[in-house]
């Protein structure tokens, strides 16, 4: 009986049946240079820090805040560099 539920397993649905013979190469190629699909390769250690690409993808946004706020407490007005070019 349980040869039997298993070569059932095996065997694909009509409806997951492909003919490769009219596949196309790169079909999608040109679109996806068109719209940009950007992929990093994590390296094995940081990999293993997050679930997955939305964890990622939290940690990114959460850095891009981060620098956002640093970056305007850091940065100078440009009213400040106008007074210090006529002083000058």
């Amino acid at each position: 009986m349980r040869h039997k539920r298993q070569a059932q397993r095996d065997e694909m649905r009509a409806e997951y049946d492909f003919d490769y013979s009219e596949a196309v190469r790169g079909k999608y190629y040109r679109r996806l240079l068109k719209e940009g699909a950007n992929v990093a390769v994590l390296e094995p250690d940081i990999a293993k820090a997050f679930r997955g690409s939305a964890a990622v993808n939290d940690a990114l946004r959460s850095l891009l805040q981060v620098s956002e706020s640093i970056r305007r407490l850091t940065s100078r007005s440009t009213r400040t560099r106008a007074k210090t070019a006529r002083a000058g």
